[in-house]
């Protein structure tokens, strides 16, 4: 897998350590690392500035991101089981949000082609990226359905523009966060995961909210592209670029903050 690595502007970095018995020290003649919420955790955060504002990078979790970098971890985990009734009904909820109003003759269908799977099957195409990539794409549908619809249903595109299929995209634009933000690892190694971690304290649907986004990005590199099929993982990766660029903005504080969060509307 070919690394991308991101010039980050820091103006100014400094390490300090909190401990019970002392208060926390200047990081530098501008920087100061915490507050007095900070003092006594016994941890190390990194402060760094990015555009005029001191930002925390923390390598020791408060609680709430303890939990819910937990929780999230478990859905990653999960594997799509065709053979379970949630994961069932989590596929007809999907195909009732997208098609309203026409019936799903059966879990195996050529129906499921038109929402863009490889095959009849859809719950062959999850391998990669697991049962969460289904929780994407219905939360997706639920909570910015117009956009959703649009793009599903290729208004406003033509010809080869649209030649990618829609929900496989979707499985292959999960996996993707997944790796960008690397949940995964035992402390926060890149500024872009540290900062997901703590919108993800801000809201526990951040990773969702994240993927929508992605999601929309990607649909408009490829339409500014007039990409082809064979383009598509070029496209994930300058999608995957514009994600991390908008994440280490210095005013970017929630997923609502980044700029192409407008697109979703």
């Amino acid at each position: 897998m070919r690394l991308v690595r991101i010039k980050i502007n820091v103006t100014s970095i400094a390490i300090c350590a909190a401990s019970p018995s002392s208060s926390l020290a200047h990081a530098s003649d501008h920087a100061t690392c915490g507050s007095s919420a900070w003092i006594g955790k016994g941890f190390t955060c990194v402060c760094f500035k990015r555009k005029g504002n001191y930002q925390r990078i923390c390598y020791s979790l408060t609680p709430l991101q303890e939990e819910r970098l937990r929780r999230l971890k478990r859905r990653m985990k999960v594997f799509f089981d065709a053979s379970r009734l949630d994961h069932q009904d989590a596929l007809r909820a999907l195909w009732s949000a997208s098609f309203p109003g026409q019936e799903l003759q059966s879990l195996i269908s050529d129906q499921w082609k038109e929402m863009g799977w490889q095959g009849r099957d859809p719950s062959t195409d999850f391998r990669g990226a697991g049962f969460i990539s289904l929780e994407n794409l219905l939360f997706f549908a639920k909570t910015f359905s117009i956009s959703f619809q649009r793009i599903l249903k290729k208004q406003g595109g033509k010809g080869a523009i649209w030649e990618y299929p829609f929900a496989a995209a979707g499985v292959n634009i999960t996996f993707m966060i997944m790796q960008m933000l690397d949940l995964d690892a035992t402390k926060p190694m890149t500024f872009v995961r540290a900062v997901f971690l703590q919108m993800l304290s801000e809201n526990e649907w951040a990773f969702d909210l994240l993927y929508c986004v992605a999601f929309v990005v990607m649909d408009k590199q490829w339409r500014e592209r007039n990409a082809t099929y064979m383009e598509f993982n070029d496209v994930l990766k300058r999608t995957r670029l514009q994600l991390e660029k908008e994440l280490l903005m210095g005013d970017v504080l929630r997923i609502e903050d980044m700029p192409s969060f407008s697109l979703l509307f």
